[in-house]
């Protein structure tokens, strides 16, 4: 699956769930909690393949970070730039993505040819505290930077 066609995807799995918690009447608060990675597992186990693995002490449910609060409501990184034809090159490989704040999380990673922003050691996105700050009912409009 290309990044496109995820991006897209995701957007449709947000736009349907936050169709279903609003119309049960629940307000920004209670929708930042809904998408709290144990919450998530348990009620809505088709939203992230993730959720189905099995890890190694037999528990369901693998986290993309290793933090013991994820939230999985930007579950992509509004500071993540992505150009499927690419942003320029650098020592003969091109660079696809890189992060817009550059995090001191994150790192470029080269993989053949190509270079990738690898964002696996970064949690900005899923502190609820940046999920406050960044909110947004349509998930579209929060990433709405990312793909250029």
């Amino acid at each position: 699956m290309s990044y496109l066609s995820w991006f897209d995807d995701q957007a449709d799995r947000h736009k349907a769930l936050m169709k279903k918690l609003l119309a049960q009447g629940l307000d920004q608060e209670e929708i930042i909690a809904y998408f709290d990675f144990e919450n998530m597992v348990k009620m809505e186990p088709d939203f992230c393949p993730l959720y189905t693995e099995k890890n190694s002490d037999g528990t369901t449910g693998r986290k993309c970070h290793d933090m013991k609060q994820l939230n999985c409501y930007l579950c992509a990184c509004p500071n993540f730039r992505f150009r499927d034809a690419g942003f320029e090159e650098r020592d003969g490989k091109r660079v696809y993505s890189y992060c817009s704040i550059d995090s001191k999380e994150g790192r470029q990673g080269v993989y053949g040819d190509a270079i990738h922003q690898d964002c696996s050691g970064c949690t900005v996105p899923h502190h609820v505290s940046y999920i406050k700050k960044h909110y947004d009912e349509d998930w579209r409009e929060v990433m709405k930077e990312v793909v250029q």
